[in-house]
């Protein structure tokens, strides 16, 4: 008996990240995402899961929503999918996303696979939180804290090729996380925990759960403050990503910052702060520039997860080797020896930057770590 595969796709996930602000949900974000010129990261995304199962496709039924939330995505990777529910094309919301599990959920599918943020987690937890039915998240949104996603889409194809193929038997309960993303434009983090929605066990393919800042940081982040501004070049543009560890460094300089954006300095002055993928790429063309990233605490993630200004063609433009990673000893202890994370949704741009990276942990005090 062929298994059931239950596929949404959030069409809109993601849109904020590359304009810069900082997420997706409500219609007018979202409008004002589209009038930057944003595009769609899930679809592409989605599609890049949807490879991983091309090898199975006869042996199993994929159940989709209409046009962008699945449908249009399936057939392109050459499914025969049973389309179901209704949608207005390009004016889909939470409800439709609500609804889709819903009905996914009546169909008594294997696996739902999902491409979305926190916020269609969120949506997935609300409609079959009191259920069985395993899900695995494709991650395709700005702000991704919670733990039912794989590390990246291909990894979420991956899981779910196996899983179906009864090669994970192990299912544990992953936590579904939202922020306030309004307070987080003015940043402030405050996330919840909104339920747990069971997730197919594989430790090396699925995130962790975003963890915050732990007791004693203080005066690590002013060593690496310091090694960072006394090797700061003349004439060379630092690009400075999100984060309290970046931040340090933006404060020892007296320098206004974004703690949840991307700003940009030039001899120790201010550029720009808060900037959007193409202010970034209009800033650094024809420069030498350098970015400054720290780690996602208790994920490990350099590059994807909320500071997708700093997109695959502004990486190009850097080049790898001018890529400083920042981050205290006791996060990079909590990682264990799990690698550190690169999800930028171009795959070449993910291969481009693997490797090693000396990461600065202090004044003059590095550590070499992976990534991947």
């Amino acid at each position: 008996m062929k298994k059931k595969l239950g596929l949404i796709v959030n069409p809109v996930a993601g849109v904020g990240g590359r304009v810069g602000l900082k997420g997706s949900d409500g219609e007018e974000i979202l409008k004002k995402a589209l009038e930057l010129g944003a595009t769609p990261e899930s679809p592409k995304r989605a599609m890049d899961a949807l490879e991983r199962l091309a090898a199975i496709q006869n042996e199993i039924d994929v159940i989709t929503y209409p046009h962008e939330m699945g449908e249009q995505e399936a057939r392109d990777c050459g499914f025969k999918p049973q389309v179901i529910g209704s949608i207005q094309p390009g004016k889909t919301s939470a409800k439709d996303t609500i609804d889709a599990a819903k009905a996914l959920a009546e169909k008594d599918v294997d696996l739902i696979l999902f491409a979305g943020g926190d916020g269609t987690a969120r949506n997935i937890y609300d409609a079959i939180g009191s259920t069985n039915i395993p899900v695995i998240g494709i991650p395709a949104g700005v702000k991704i804290h919670s733990a039912v996603y794989a590390t990246n889409s291909r990894n979420a194809g991956e899981v779910a090729l196996m899983y179906l193929q009864d090669k994970i038997k192990k299912i544990q309960d992953a936590e579904v996380m939202d922020i306030d993303e309004a307070a987080f434009r003015e940043g402030r983090v405050t996330a919840k925990l909104y339920g747990y929605l069971k997730v197919p066990h594989e430790a090396k393919l699925v995130q962790g759960l975003k963890s915050g800042r732990t007791e004693g940081e203080e005066a690590a982040l002013n060593s690496i403050a310091d090694h960072v501004i006394e090797n700061m070049e003349d004439d060379v543009i630092y690009v400075i990503g999100p984060g309290t560890t970046t931040r340090a460094v933006m404060q020892k300089l007296g320098l206004q910052n974004t703690l949840l954006g991307v700003d940009v300095i030039l001899n120790k002055k201010v550029l720009a702060n808060d900037v959007t993928e193409s202010q970034l790429l209009d800033l650094i063309k024809g420069k030498k520039a350098k970015i400054v990233v720290t780690i996602i605490g208790g994920q490990g993630y350099i590059f994807g997860r909320g500071n997708q200004q700093i997109s695959p063609r502004v990486l190009r433009e850097v080049g790898k080797e001018n890529i400083i990673v920042i981050a205290p000893q006791s996060k990079l202890s909590a990682l264990g020896g799990n690698p550190l994370l690169i999800d930028t949704g171009d795959y070449e741009v993910n291969n481009m930057l693997s490797g090693y990276y000396r990461v600065v942990i202090g004044l003059d005090r590095t550590m070499m770590r992976k990534a991947e």
